[in-house]
């Protein structure tokens, strides 16, 4: 089972069809278990909780996005599905506010039962219109600790005005462990991939100095990381990219 720390690293996309575009950003991100917030607070300067500081995590830019405790709402979207985590850790995957901005396309929940055996893994996806919507994977009780974990899903919410509804997702990610690596092939219905996603980086220690360093190396990460969602959006609407118009956002999360 993981620990809290940073991540370093980059994320890529690769828009395959109908018109070809590519883009790397470099990133880092924290992985944080929930209940260790508080003291994380506490004991490093450079990292706040539900305040402002240099790097920060806050409850109100997750789960019901209004400031509630983001464990039970996590519990509550696995118990809808039989899921019990008896006590268990989750871990929140996400880049953190920098001087108080703070955009995060993709945050994963790492949902481990008390024997820190992987139960289920939560995607919380946004996009740029302030909506949000929640993929869950119960985790195979069979599955090796150090194996991929490998699942699809069918695409229920709007995302790129680039990309049309009719898509399924394919997952390829790995337990956070000493590096990071999660893989989206995002596929049309004749099976023909559309968009291809990653995001791999390399673990270090949280503390403020890792904490410094990476504020230093990458200031204003999710404000890059929104204002490079709209430029590469523009180029993309350049080269001819057909826009789709944005359905009704979907209710409930979707069972993958």
């Amino acid at each position: 089972m993981p620990r809290s720390c940073l991540y370093l690293g980059e994320v890529m996309h690769q828009r395959l069809r109908p018109v070809r575009h590519r883009f790397v950003y470099r990133v880092f991100s924290l992985l944080i278990d929930l209940d260790e917030m508080p003291a994380l607070d506490k004991r490093l300067r450079l990292f706040a909780h539900n305040r402002f500081g240099l790097a920060a995590l806050h409850d109100r830019d997750h789960g019901l996005r209004n400031g509630a405790p983001l464990r039970p709402w996590v519990e509550a979207q696995l118990a809808q599905h039989g899921i019990e985590l008896d006590g268990g850790r989750i871990f929140l995957l996400a880049m953190p506010r920098v001087l108080g901005y703070g955009f995060n396309p993709l945050s994963i929940y790492w949902c481990y039962g008390p024997e820190r055996r992987l139960r289920a893994v939560v995607y919380e996806v946004k996009n740029t219109f302030g909506e949000q919507h929640v993929y869950l994977w119960p985790a195979e009780r069979a599955r090796k600790a150090d194996s991929p974990i490998i699942h699809s899903a069918a695409k229920t919410f709007y995302v790129s005005p680039f990309i049309g509804m009719r898509a399924k997702y394919k997952f390829r990610v790995f337990e956070p462990e000493g590096r990071l690596a999660v893989v989206i092939r995002e596929r049309d219905e004749a099976g023909n991939d559309i968009l291809l996603a990653t995001h791999r980086a390399r673990r270090e220690e949280l503390s403020d100095a890792q904490l410094l360093r990476a504020c230093l190396t990458l200031p204003f990460v999710t404000l890059k990381v929104m204002a490079g969602i709209h430029w590469e959006a523009l180029k993309l609407w350049l080269k001819g990219a057909r826009y789709h118009r944005r359905p009704t956002p979907p209710t409930g999360e979707a069972i993958l």
